[in-house]
């Protein structure tokens, strides 16, 4: 069990990985997982991170010994424990990308939701499965999905426990891009193609000055609660301003 990051530049690549058990969140790896991501969001050389799980599987959900013990103690602290890392995720300021090539259950769910976009794999699953479990969905899944897609479909996976496939994903508009890959699609090989292919993306931001990025992300979050798009100029404004104090005013072309 472990959670473990690889640096491309200014790109960290954060890995759950406990393949054993699917890389199903106990609490020792939630916890692993949210104090990985704080580290590093609070590093000023990381502009971006891609979270994946080690192969075959994303995130097979929380750990159900674990779920069960929060429920007969009633405990909320144990509950939110076991979505720390995920909620850790939301949280994080710089982009993030989540590289899917396998199932992404319940709280595996949660945790590509809580990055900005998915990069799927054709082995990628996204499925609640909190109904077919009997457990009401936690740590915000319904909250999370419903910003990602259309209410009928977050209800078609949260009310009736229709699971999505990569195409699916995509089509629904759950996931950003399908990654085609060579060979079997949950092999090692194949997620390794998918982590690429997220890392290439991340680059883009990457290259940008991180204080931009950090910004950009934050006036994402606060317009999309906003009614007026007045409202979202006014916010705007003033990002807008410091990033153009930054450039270099070009330099006038002599007639002649």
């Amino acid at each position: 069990m472990d959670v473990f990051v690889e640096r491309y530049g200014g790109v960290a690549v954060v890995t759950v990985s406990d393949p054993a058990r699917r890389n199903a969140l106990s609490l020792e790896l939630s916890d692993l997982l949210a104090q990985t991501v704080a580290t590093c969001d609070q590093d000023e050389s990381v502009h971006a991170i891609v979270i994946t799980g080690a192969p075959p599987a994303f995130c097979a959900g929380g750990d159900l010994g674990a779920l069960a013990a929060a429920g007969q103690s009633g405990s909320e602290a144990d509950l939110h424990r076991i979505y720390a890392g995920f909620l850790a995720v939301a949280k994080v300021a710089v982009p993030t990308i989540a590289a899917v090539n396998g199932p992404a259950v319940g709280a595996g769910l949660n945790l590509a939701l809580a990055c900005d976009l998915r990069l799927v794999g054709p082995g990628a699953l996204f499925d609640a499965r909190f109904l077919q479990l009997g457990i009401h969905p936690g740590g915000g899944m319904t909250w999370l999905a419903q910003r990602a897609v259309d209410p009928q479909i977050t209800a078609a996976m949260a009310l009736f426990g229709e699971p999505l496939d990569a195409q699916e994903a995509v089509r629904t508009g759950l996931a950003f891009r399908l990654v085609e890959v060579d060979g079997e699609p949950r092999s090692s090989a194949a997620h390794e193609t998918v982590v690429s292919a997220a890392v290439e993306l991340a680059r883009r931001a990457a290259a940008a000055p991180r204080d931009l990025m950090v910004a950009t992300k934050a006036a994402l979050r606060a317009t999309a609660r906003m009614a007026e798009h007045a409202d979202a100029v006014t916010y705007e404004t003033a990002p807008q301003l410091a990033s153009l104090a930054s450039l270099t005013p070009p330099v006038p072309r002599k007639g002649g």
